[in-house]
């Protein structure tokens, strides 16, 4: 028996990078009712098509998650498909840049939105959804390394990220009583999709950058979202038992160690 035979899992951003590893990782532990939100409905449909094929019954919505019309109709809509949710992973955000000298008030909304005030209402209406139906539930949050400080050119990011990361915390707490556990992990600098369309778009990379940067790592490699995707699958599942309100740094950067000056 699966860890997560039982599971209803709901995940956004779930159509590639990280959100379609979580997907398959929980299918492999047991999961057979799934749903994967995802602003492009073509990728949407072709997650879907891969799990599926899978032998899940699994469904894709069409929200993007800085609208929060769309966002409350998420949860009921995952009902209506595969029955009690009972795992809900946020991933979905925006990863675009901008600096505390030149961030506008739009730029800031439009990562704010889906990356904090979308996610905080998908936590509520699934918390609401658990403690209607009765069952419990696991939610966990992806943050970022950056909550601790980030580059110049991350700003609002950062700041979306540290909302969630304080979200996290407060609805552990709160929801504890229902048995609801609510879990973060603090990612670090992964190769994903997106984050090949990043590079290009604002930092003007060339087609080689992820073996350069792979290069300059301490273990030769960027985060990988499998690895992500396993951390994920357990925090949700029954074995990681009580635990709640846990950030995790998934990172090999150690935050707050410094190089060591007597090296050579």
């Amino acid at each position: 028996m699966g860890v997560h035979e039982q599971t209803g899992a709901l995940v956004t951003g779930g159509s590639q990078g990280l959100g379609l590893a979580i997907a398959r990782e929980l299918v492999a532990q047991g999961c057979r009712r799934l749903v994967v939100t995802s602003r492009n409905p073509d990728k949407g449909a072709a997650a879907v098509a891969r799990l599926s094929a899978l032998g899940v019954d699994a469904h894709t919505l069409p929200v993007e998650m800085g609208d929060i019309d769309q966002v409350r109709e998420m949860v009921p809509q995952a009902v209506e498909r595969i029955g009690p949710v009972t795992a809900l992973v946020n991933c979905a955000a925006n990863t675009d840049r901008g600096s505390i000298l030149d961030t506008t008030p739009v730029q800031w909304d439009a990562i704010m939105d889906p990356n904090a005030k979308g996610p905080f209402f998908a936590l509520q209406d699934f918390a609401r959804h658990c403690i209607d139906s009765g069952h419990s539930g696991s939610c966990v949050n992806i943050l970022s390394i950056v909550v601790y400080g980030g580059l110049p050119f991350l700003a609002p990011y950062v700041a979306s990220k540290a909302a969630l990361a304080g979200i996290t915390k407060n609805a552990a707490a709160a929801l504890a009583k229902h048995r609801i556990r609510v879990n973060g992990i603090n990612v670090g600098w992964m190769d994903t999709p997106g984050e090949d369309a990043t590079q290009r778009k604002w930092h003007g990379r060339d087609p080689g950058w992820l073996e350069s940067a792979e290069a300059n790592m301490p273990f030769g490699m960027l985060v990988k979202p499998e690895h992500v995707a396993k951390q994920t699958a357990f925090l949700l599942g029954s074995g990681s038992g009580v635990v709640t309100g846990s950030l995790m740094d998934f990172d090999q950067q150690v935050v707050g160690a410094y190089p060591d000056t007597n090296e050579s």
